[in-house]
């Protein structure tokens, strides 16, 4: 279990072994081959720290001093210079601060309401998706196979912190759906052709599922499920972004008033 800080390093060059190391971290190979991934920013830096999976602090000399690397958990604290701070940064203007984190260790999520997402390739959409159920106040979200990976540094930022607030890990979405309804708690697919949302009323539990941007939710699923439920559309537009219609649809079933 990290603690406080024990050393503090200096380093100086991009070229130094160890930042290549962090930097290897923007890679789905290396953070599979490693189980760790970057974290970048100041708030989502703190947020890891709270879950516990902090491994190693880096902070550039701009940023030194802001806050104590003890808040954040820490075993060890690297100072960097600006060159190593852009060298491992995943956007334009880095603030300076970083965290090396473990992936938090992968556990069946337990509870009643859960959200299922197959093939979801935008890490801006998996991030908002694993946001908007944090929000909603679900107990885990399931991401499938064809997804971005949970750990892509562009997903990471679309959480805000959301990844460390509740279970989030890749499975097999038609296990699950199995799995949800032998425990009595209905799945609800999401299709342009399914029933109207408001025909299905909030619910005690629920597993939502929704889809690929362009396609949609693998029809395979869909037989699965035990409603597949579409949003109306009043306007012109063909469809939502998978993002909004899950917001939409998530707060639908939890109902106004549902514990």
């Amino acid at each position: 279990m990290p603690g406080q800080v024990k050393k503090m390093k200096r380093i100086q060059s991009a070229k130094n072994e160890k930042v290549k190391r962090w930097k290897k971290l923007l890679t789905k190979k290396e953070r599979d081959k490693a189980g760790l991934f970057l974290v970048e920013g100041e708030h989502l830096v703190e947020e890891a720290g709270k879950a516990g999976l902090i491994r190693e602090l880096i902070v550039t000399e701009r940023f030194l001093g802001q806050l104590p690397a003890a808040r954040y958990g820490a075993d060890e604290l690297y100072l960097v210079s600006e060159e190593v701070g852009k060298a491992i940064a995943d956007t334009e203007t880095p603030q300076g601060i970083f965290a090396v984190c473990g992936k938090p260790e992968a556990r069946d999520p337990e509870g009643k309401r859960f959200l299922l997402i197959d093939a979801v390739q935008d890490p801006g959409n998996l991030g908002t998706l694993i946001r908007t159920a944090d929000a909603a106040g679900l107990d885990g979200v399931v991401v499938g196979e064809g997804s971005a990976d949970i750990y892509n540094p562009k997903v990471v930022r679309a959480t805000q912190g959301s990844l460390f607030h509740l279970p989030v890990l890749p499975g097999s979405l038609e296990g699950w759906v199995e799995t949800f309804r032998s425990r009595g708690i209905p799945v609800y697919g999401t299709a342009l052709t399914g029933v109207s949302m408001y025909e299905i009323g909030p619910a005690p539990a629920f597993a939502l599922l929704v889809g690929n941007e362009a396609r949609g939710v693998d029809p395979r699923l869909l037989e699965k499920t035990d409603a597949n439920l579409h949003i109306p559309i009043y306007g012109m537009s063909e469809s939502l972004n998978v993002s909004v219609a899950a917001g939409i649809l998530l707060y639908h079933l939890r109902g106004r008033n549902s514990g």
